[in-house]
């Protein structure tokens, strides 16, 4: 199915497969035409044979980097409005990849009706940047206190899950929040 039908074909590029079928199942519900990929080798060919209309794309494919994706479809069809997925721990990378021409991105866990949103909302409808946004400090901090009640208040599995030595995490944790 090519692009510009009417039909609104989505690639999805995650190496999560289960994640990957469970998306395209429900955003086939939502009125798009799905192809899951699940390393960058194949997407790259994926974009060559039916340039999609939006993607959904993981930053780390088995084969490599997602951004690789990014520029492809960038160089095929500038128009493409592709969303990256991360985790926690990607951010940076995801602003890079908005600079490098990717719609916007979202942190994983994400839902198709998140996915859904961000796909067909319009650019002017994307947060703007605060005039005041929190500092790195305080967003370290905020990941930090996320990780600890996910391990239920647990200093020696968050500082395990956070690659952390556990009396530097105390030590963290006894201070007050930065500002």
């Amino acid at each position: 199915m090519e692009a510009g039908t009417g039909k609104k074909l989505l690639l999805i590029a995650d190496d999560d497969v289960a994640f990957a079928i469970r998306l395209a199942r429900a955003m086939e519900q939502r009125g798009f035409v799905c192809v899951a990929v699940h390393s960058v080798s194949d997407g790259l060919k994926n974009i060559e044979n039916h340039t999609p209309d939006f993607a959904v794309i993981d930053l780390r494919l088995e084969d490599g980097n997602g951004l690789e994706l990014i520029q492809k479809l960038k160089e095929k069809r500038p128009e493409t409005r592709a969303v990256i997925l991360t985790g926690y721990g990607n951010i940076a990378s995801a602003v890079s990849a908005v600079k490098l021409g990717a719609f916007d991105y979202i942190a994983k866990p994400a839902n198709a009706d998140e996915i859904c949103q961000v796909l067909l909302q319009e650019r002017s409808q994307l947060g703007s940047i605060p005039e005041n946004p929190m500092s790195a400090d305080r967003v370290r901090w905020e990941h930090i206190l996320r990780i600890y009640e996910t391990c239920g208040r647990n200093v020696s599995e968050t500082a395990r899950r956070l690659s952390m030595h556990r009396r530097t995490l105390q030590r963290i944790l006894a201070k007050r929040a930065p500002k």
